[in-house]
């Protein structure tokens, strides 16, 4: 079987495997049903001990030559195998997709999120990102995700994940940008993502239709952020320091795109910056006057009960 590619924009779809056996080949028939086919996936393999391996070289075998292309990770954790991904100047595209490992793509994905980010110049960056359908192992739906409530922008980004790798799809001129950085040491691929396309005056498109089934199983490295239990997890994490400490990554790796970065988000960079570095009222006071935000109204109250215990 040999997969004809259309005349649509090249994507290079970017996927992270660590023992996927169990879900693999439901989101490998999902890629393969896409409505747009002039893509080619790439695979870093982080070291599974299952039949992966094996999975893939059966569809890399009946999809034909070039379609799948499958590397060894360097087994350093899932953002810096997907960051391996993107820094691989031996994948070239005009847009680049990342793709978890058990989920299952509609049909119409790529076809959506290319139709969002075609109005936009080549040389500008762009990001595409969108809402989730939840499944169970079964595929059987449970949900959906939270929407977005408020626009996206740099002062989001700051402090917020706006969607889910899995659903997002960016264009070469963002591609270019991650790679100036390189493999930045961070705690999330898709974060960054979106801290450094918004950063740098990019684009960012969400898009409130439901792109994918995003599976929920406990076997999940990053499930939805939906539900009590996560919220819980989040809190802990927060109240931990762990929240802290990933913007503390987020704001050194930003210093690596300092020259493309533009002048608001500069003013709006600095004035967050020393807000976490000051005493109580000019902590709160910086934080207002940057402007940073999170998408609900629970996580802005977050936010502040994190800066008043120094936790942000």
């Amino acid at each position: 079987m040999n997969l004809k590619k259309d005349k649509s924009p090249s994507v290079a779809i970017l996927m992270g495997t660590y023992n996927a056996e169990k879900f693999l080949e439901q989101q490998l028939e999902s890629i393969q049903s896409q409505t747009v086919t002039n893509w080619s996936l790439w695979v870093s393999d982080d070291g599974s001990s299952d039949n992966t391996l094996a999975i893939l070289d059966k569809y890399k075998k009946k999809w034909g030559l070039g379609r799948l292309n499958v590397r060894r990770g360097a087994q350093k954790g899932f953002a810096h195998n997907f960051m391996s991904l993107v820094c691989d100047i031996e994948i070239t595209a005009d847009y680049f997709s990342f793709s978890d490992q058990d989920d299952i793509w509609e049909e119409d994905k790529l076809e959506r999120a290319l139709n969002a980010l075609s109005v936009f110049p080549a040389s500008q960056p762009s990001l595409y990102c969108s809402r989730t359908r939840l499944v169970d192992e079964n595929n059987v739906e449970i949900g959906f995700s939270s929407p977005s409530q408020k626009l996206a922008g740099f002062s989001n980004a700051l402090v917020q994940s706006l969607g889910g790798g899995n659903t997002m799809l960016f264009s070469n001129a963002s591609r270019k940008l991650l790679l100036k950085a390189g493999n930045v040491d961070v705690v999330s691929h898709d974060w960054w993502l979106y801290i450094a396309v918004s950063a740098c005056g990019g684009t960012i498109v969400y898009d409130t239709y439901p792109s994918l089934r995003y599976r929920q199983h406990q076997c999940n490295l990053v499930g939805s952020n939906s539900g009590c239990r996560q919220k819980l997890v989040r809190l802990r994490q927060l109240w931990q320091g762990e929240f802290r400490n990933w913007i503390d990554h987020n704001l050194n790796a930003l210093k690596l795109l300092n020259q493309d970065i533009t002048f608001a988000s500069k003013q709006h960079l600095e004035i967050f910056s020393n807000a976490r570095q000051a005493s109580l009222f000019r902590r709160l006071l910086g934080l207002k006057k940057s402007g940073v935000y999170r998408q609900s109204l629970l996580g802005n109250i977050g936010l502040i009960f994190a800066a008043i215990f120094g936790k942000l």
